[in-house]
């Protein structure tokens, strides 16, 4: 069983609660023995509506920017920059908590004993248990997405009666509070025409009775309650009232058991289509999670550690983003402020696309679809953005959006503000999909965001004889010191600019013949400007250079390392050969961010590992996950960037996946960053492009064999230990390989 366990609540740290969710809805459940309280929030509760912010003096500005960074007066580019490019106003909607659901317990009042509560990372259910008075009190609870409630299911292993009072309250901001019978109801308005949400809270009762006075439901002598709540907002309904009165009816009419059995059904669904196991001395399972973490040694003797991170890193993905909801922001789902850091937006120049680097790989291509229906409403936001700002056909998009596909430049900050790459990389996103699945309908259905994302360049770019140049530019977050010691962000052709526009354009010509496009002289131009994007560039520490000038930089363990975009997630540098300029200078950059403090932010270690995966280092891949564990991962497995961001768990997921397989075009490579600690297990259910699904069985450091399951027809060469096994399957056929 794979679960996280701890021997006291987590008082009032929310970094110490534990996550349940259904991609909609998302609780914090903190396990208080006296007053359970669980941090509700629903994925569209966002502070505001949609806003028109494009700073109408950009355009007008654009080409005098232009020629004051061409002419290396980047202090007054930048000057301009900020007031004629920034958003106006200047910030996108930020995402906000719903508010709290407490239940407290009168009839508890001494010394509690036998308290242990978990989340059961196999069922997604949050279970307590705790002795008082010697009764034993549970708390079983799930995030159930059939029906669109958290169900919160109250009793005693005796039998025993007991009283309770359970309430909802958003602290402020909300206009109306009322109830009826068995359900309490909370409404409010949030910034905008008509964006306005509603919640309820509703209880069932065995015994007793079950009484609702203002904003209380209270339950006395029962011997077991119910709690079912839910919420939804003007941007999924109408009415939201009325969509929670239909939501709680239709789950009052099921019992705990069928409303639990449905759940387990569908959560099963996504949860079991992999499998990873590692062997370990299973009595480590005996330690709390608290203390597990803080006792991990960078051996064997707990790998089970790790596979309990792993499972919980698939856990958050599943519960934060399904068909139909939004996509994972900064916190996935969670989040208990009004104000959260960054607006727990999405992040676009690495932290959105890093929530979903392991995705497909990991059969849960389902799980993206809210980041392709975020980039449709982007689409006609970007648009306006491409016009009003750069006299620009196509679509662009800055380095955040918000739920409402925001795509004008966010904050007054140069390092990262002024950055026109936001749309161009997700778009990225579209052709891996079409990759991993084959699903030529998704292709079809999101080439035009593709193909006015490269519109926009073919409009945006200077086009010369032997090159192109795309400016303004940024690196994000970086910033580079010129000869005469001023230091700069802003410049023409960064790095991570051309390499992502090199896969955005590769993407695009690979999409355009698979649906038969027959506009020539688009394709034709799209091809030209490709075959003019400058190469990568070694610099003098034998490093891959970041600028288009081998400038030094001001902070070199910066926490983004943008140039090695090409090494991962793009697969530019190529990684067969390490005596190749490009994978040693790779390795090189890796080295220098380390060794002048990299890595000190969980998702930047996650980036190192994912990077050092494609070296084909394990070592250092496991090194670095154990940094990861011990200096950047919260009591409840959170990833702790400081403070809680999401991504660091969804990369490092990526990373430990790319341990025992990576694909490019129709080559497959098993094992290929194996670390000697991960010596005996087996990974069931990778996903590699074109439809292929392996199982890998290892044992004594090597691989024993492997299986391969063909979703649809399926070709591709193996490599493993220098041993290359062509695989030729029908759809549906499965082949099981040894190895001698």
């Amino acid at each position: 069983m794979s679960r996280l366990f701890y021997r006291q609540s987590a008082g009032n740290d929310w970094n110490k609660a534990l996550p349940i969710g259904n991609g909609r809805l998302g609780g914090m459940i903190f396990g208080d023995p006296y007053c359970e309280r669980i941090q509700v929030n629903e994925d569209s509760v966002w502070y505001g509506g949609p806003l028109s912010r494009v700073n109408k003096d950009a355009k007008d500005n654009l080409g005098r920017v232009r020629e004051l960074i061409l002419s290396g007066r980047i202090h007054d580019a930048e000057e301009l920059m900020l007031h004629a490019f920034t958003g106006t106003p200047e910030s996108e909607r930020t995402y906000a908590t719903l508010g709290n659901i407490t239940i407290s317990f009168p009839g508890i009042t001494g010394e509690v004993t036998d308290y242990e509560r978990e989340l059961n990372l196999d069922d997604a259910v949050f279970r307590l248990k705790k002795k008082c008075g010697g009764i034993t009190y549970r708390e079983e609870i799930h995030a159930n997405a059939v029906e669109n409630v958290i169900a919160i299911r109250l009793f005693t292993e005796e039998g025993a009666c007991f009283d309770a009072d359970a309430h909802f309250a958003r602290m402020t901001f909300y206009d109306s509070a009322f109830h009826d019978e068995d359900t309490v109801y909370a409404l409010g308005a949030m910034v905008g025409d008509n964006y306005s949400f509603g919640a309820g809270l509703c209880g069932m009762h065995d015994g007793g009775e079950l009484t609702v006075n203002g904003e209380y439901l209270t339950a006395k002598g029962v011997k077991e309650l119910l709690l079912l709540f839910t919420a939804s907002t003007t941007f999924y309904v109408n009415d939201p009232l009325t969509e929670v009165k239909s939501r709680l009816a239709a789950a009052k009419s099921r019992s705990y058991d069928e409303l639990f059995s449905e759940h387990l059904a569908e959560y099963h669904s996504y949860f079991d289509r992999v499998s990873f196991d590692l062997a370990y001395d299973a009595d480590c399972d005996e330690i709390p999670t608290d203390e597990r973490r803080k006792l991990y040694q960078p051996d064997s003797r707990d790998n089970g550690f790790v596979k309990t991170y792993f499972d919980f890193s698939r856990y958050l993905l599943i519960s934060s983003s399904r068909p139909g909801s939004q996509p994972a922001n900064l916190q996935g789902i969670w989040n208990d402020s009004m104000n959260p850091p960054w607006g727990s937006k999405y992040t676009i120049n690495i932290n959105t696309e890093m929530n979903y680097w392991p995705a497909e790989a990991l059969g849960l291509s389902d799980c993206q679809m809210p980041l392709f229906d975020l980039m449709t409403r982007m689409h006609g936001n970007g648009l306006k953005t491409a016009a009003e700002m750069y006299g620009c056909r196509g679509t662009v998009a800055h380095h955040n959006t918000d739920i409402w596909g925001d795509t004008a430049p966010q904050d007054a900050w140069i390092p990262a503000t002024y950055w026109v790459m936001g749309m161009a990389w997700l778009c990225t996103h579209i052709t891996e999909h079409y990759r991993y699945t084959g699903d030529l309908a998704f292709l079809e259905e999101m080439y035009p965001v593709m193909k006015d994302s490269v519109l926009f360049f073919h409009d945006f770019l200077i086009e010369e004889d032997d090159r192109i140049i795309l400016c303004p530019s940024l690196s994000p977050e970086n910033v580079y010191i010129l000869p005469g010691g001023e230091s700069g962000h802003a410049c023409y052709n960064s790095s991570m600019d051309l390499q992502i526009l090199r896969d955005l354009f590769t993407g695009y010509l690979e999409a355009a013949a698979l649906l038969e496009d027959a506009d020539t002289y688009f394709i034709e131009k799209t091809k030209r400007l490709l075959s003019k994007i400058s190469p990568i560039q070694v610099g003098k520490h034998g490093q891959i250079m970041e600028w288009p000038e081998d400038y030094e930089e001001a902070e070199p363990g910066h926490r983004h390392i943008s140039q090695l975009y090409a090494l991962y997630p793009s697969s530019q540098i190529p990684t067969d050969d390490p005596e190749n300029a490009l994978f040693k200078a790779a390795r090189v950059t890796l080295e220098r961010r380390l060794h002048y403090g990299g890595g000190h932010t969980g998702w930047s270690r996650a980036w190192i590992m994912n990077l050092y995966a494609r070296l084909r280092d394990g070592e250092k891949v496991f090194e670095n996950l154990n940094a990861l564990l011990k200096r950047s991962t919260l009591d409840n497995l959170f990833d702790n960037h400081p403070p809680f961001q999401i991504d660091g768990n969804f990369g490092s997921l990526a990373a430990i996946t790319g341990m025992f397989l990576q694909c490019f075009e129709n080559r497959v490579y098993l094992l290929p960053a194996l670390p000697k600690a991960f010596s005996e297990g087996t990974f069931k259910g990778i996903r590699a492009y074109g439809g292929g699904i392996f199982d890998l069985h290892i044992k004594n450091g090597v691989l024993t064999e492997f299986t391969v399951r063909a979703e649809r027809k399926y070709e591709a060469e193996v490599l493993y230990d220098g041993v290359a096994f062509s695989v030729k399957l029908s759809e549906g056929e499965e082949k099981l390989f040894q190895i001698n």
